[in-house]
């Protein structure tokens, strides 16, 4: 399949699933349920969003300066100004494809900053691991202390059906799953040593150790305290940007630490889930809202307020890193020595 082609398909593939979301969600709304959402538009405090979007910024800065923090061990230190705008262009790359932000945020700092490109995978991977981590801590601690209200809403929308999902797969299923990547890695064992010499698993094998060396760039870094103040400090600004949205309504302005906190973990969710988590994350605000008392229809009004001032903030600033990008470094790049220095 041509790759054009392919990569159609999957935004068209990630972006129908978040407009069926919508449309399952908004179908069946009633007159004056539509008209609520209307009105918790008309009466939001939008210049709320401005604090909330410099807060936003910042933990995207945060984010910049732990990648390379992961990076420094490889021998290479990027300037976090450079960083940065791999960063946000990499987020401006999901909205239009899923994980294509991955490969491009590495591909930018592989060419501005002369880094190879295969390293820096493996410094991403690492770095969305330890993210899966957080987010997982995040969950484990909002249903723990909030049992009451939180957990009832994960064991029934999350835990039962993954259960279920596992059962009603089998055993048959499950052994068949088991054999089927059991033979993979037969093939991808005997045809590295088939073909030990030939170009293409040569080129596998660099790329392979590259990625690895990346990943094992946690282990080796010299401020493991600075990387853990990054990671606390780029939640805490998720945190507080979640929580400054709160006062953007007069519905939602009286919640707590507490709603914060399930409002990004279940987020967070609905923002992997979707292409850029259209859709699934207005949904999952609205649901994880509608546990603290706020209404169906201004929790989803929230979901969308939040998403879309996420989103023009990726939109604005990952097109202007595109801009900077190379009038920072043509900026900033030395001037080629004088014919007269080279002859002394």
């Amino acid at each position: 399949m041509p790759k054009k082609l392919k990569s159609l398909l999957q935004i068209a593939i990630f972006l129908s699933i978040g407009l069926i979301l919508i449309w399952l969600v908004t179908k069946n709304l009633t007159d004056k349920e539509k008209e609520d959402i209307k009105d918790a538009f008309r009466n939001a405090h939008y210049w709320l969003v401005l604090p909330a979007m410099i807060i936003g910024i910042a933990s995207h800065w945060a984010r910049a300066a732990r990648w390379k923090l992961l990076i420094k061990p490889l021998g290479y230190s990027p300037s976090v100004l450079n960083t940065f705008f791999a960063v946000m262009v990499g987020y401006l790359a999901n909205l239009a494809l899923p994980r294509l932000g991955e490969v491009s945020r590495c591909g930018i700092l592989a060419r501005y900053e002369k880094i190879p490109a295969d390293k820096l995978v493996g410094t991403m991977i690492a770095e969305r691991g330890i993210d899966l981590i957080c987010l997982i801590i995040l969950m484990i601690v909002t249903v723990a202390v909030q049992i009451d209200v939180v957990g009832q809403f994960f064991t029934t929308r999350i835990w039962v059906p993954l259960q279920q999902k596992i059962a009603h797969a089998g055993t048959g299923q499950m052994l068949l799953l088991g054999i089927i990547a059991l033979v993979i890695v037969i093939a991808v064992y005997f045809f590295f040593k088939r073909f030990a010499r030939s170009k293409a698993t040569i080129t596998i094998r660099a790329l392979a150790r590259g990625v690895m060396e990346g990943i094992l760039s946690v282990g080796k870094m010299e401020r493991k305290g600075a990387f853990l103040f990054y990671t606390i400090l780029i939640w805490t600004l998720y945190f507080s940007m979640l929580y400054c949205g709160f006062y953007t309504l007069d519905e939602t302005k009286h919640l707590g630490f507490k709603a914060a906190m399930a409002v990004l973990g279940f987020g967070s969710i609905g923002m992997i889930v979707t292409q850029g988590g259209i859709g699934a994350y207005q949904v999952l605000v609205q649901q994880t809202l509608v546990l603290y008392g706020i209404h169906a229809t201004t929790g989803y009004a929230f979901g969308w307020i939040l998403w879309l001032a996420q989103t023009l903030l990726v939109a604005v600033v990952g097109f202007l890193s595109l801009i900077l990008l190379p009038m920072v470094n043509n900026t900033n790049r030395k001037p080629a020595p004088a014919p007269a220095d080279l002859q002394q």
